[in-house]
């Protein structure tokens, strides 16, 4: 009986999502409540390929539920969150106007002609967040990846494009979506609190509702949060 619990004593830990849950494992803690989640956070990034010369700003409030049990799947054991956030200010920076830019539409057609530029300022929503919370053996560290789909809008049509006479940028729109993807983790600070840090690919796209769209085809935006578990 002493050499068996000996054995016990001895053997290592293995995660199992029914560890203690008390004020030494906050992370634990978050796994076994099936927690709500909301807290502030910024968001900045830049652009690639045609657009490395555009960057983003944002900020706003970020919400979720942890939706399931552990479930074991061996290195990608883990739980299923749902989220949600809003941004209230979305800046969008570009480079100045350009009065002799070059247009190409999709029929090949082009010409030269004044394209938009500066700062664009707007509002983001993203109703939903698919996001993963990985299993791990760590009381304060949360490893997570995500998919989500957002909509952005601006007082003025975005990317810059073609100025129409009366001055403003034409030809794209007010409204683009915005589908993204990434990772990151939570660090527990003590229990019910955990800053957040996160990198996501993100799309910029107004799905042809203007006239072109031209869009963003990839940007990497890295988010910094503070969060509060319920």
């Amino acid at each position: 009986m002493a050499a068996a619990s000996a054995a016990v004593a001895q053997a290592p830990f293995v995660a199992t999502g029914n560890e203690d849950a008390g004020s030494t494992n906050p992370a634990a803690q978050v796994r076994k409540s099936l927690s709500w989640e909301y807290g502030p956070f910024v968001n900045g990034g830049l652009g690639l390929g045609n657009r490395d010369n555009f960057s983003f700003l944002s900020a706003g409030v970020q919400g979720g539920k942890v939706l399931t049990p552990v479930i074991h799947a061996g290195i990608l054991s883990g739980q299923f969150e749902l989220g949600a956030n809003v941004m209230p200010l979305w800046l969008g920076f570009t480079p100045a106007q350009n009065p002799d830019a070059n247009f190409l539409y999709p029929n090949g057609t082009s010409f030269t002609g004044p394209e938009g530029g500066g700062t664009y300022v707007g509002v983001s929503l993203t109703p939903v967040i698919f996001r993963w919370n990985f299993l791990s053996k760590s009381k304060r560290i949360q490893p997570w990846f995500q998919g989500a789909g957002g909509l952005i809008y601006t007082t003025h049509k975005y990317p810059p494009d073609l100025l129409v006479p009366h001055g403003d940028p034409g030809g794209t729109s007010v409204w683009n979506f915005a589908p993204q993807g990434g990772g990151g983790f939570r660090y527990f600070t003590r229990p019910g609190r955990s800053i957040d840090v996160g990198v996501n690919a993100v799309h910029i796209s107004s799905a042809s509702l203007g006239d072109r769209n031209p869009g963003v085809n990839a940007s990497i935006q890295v988010q910094v949060g503070y969060t509060i578990w319920k």
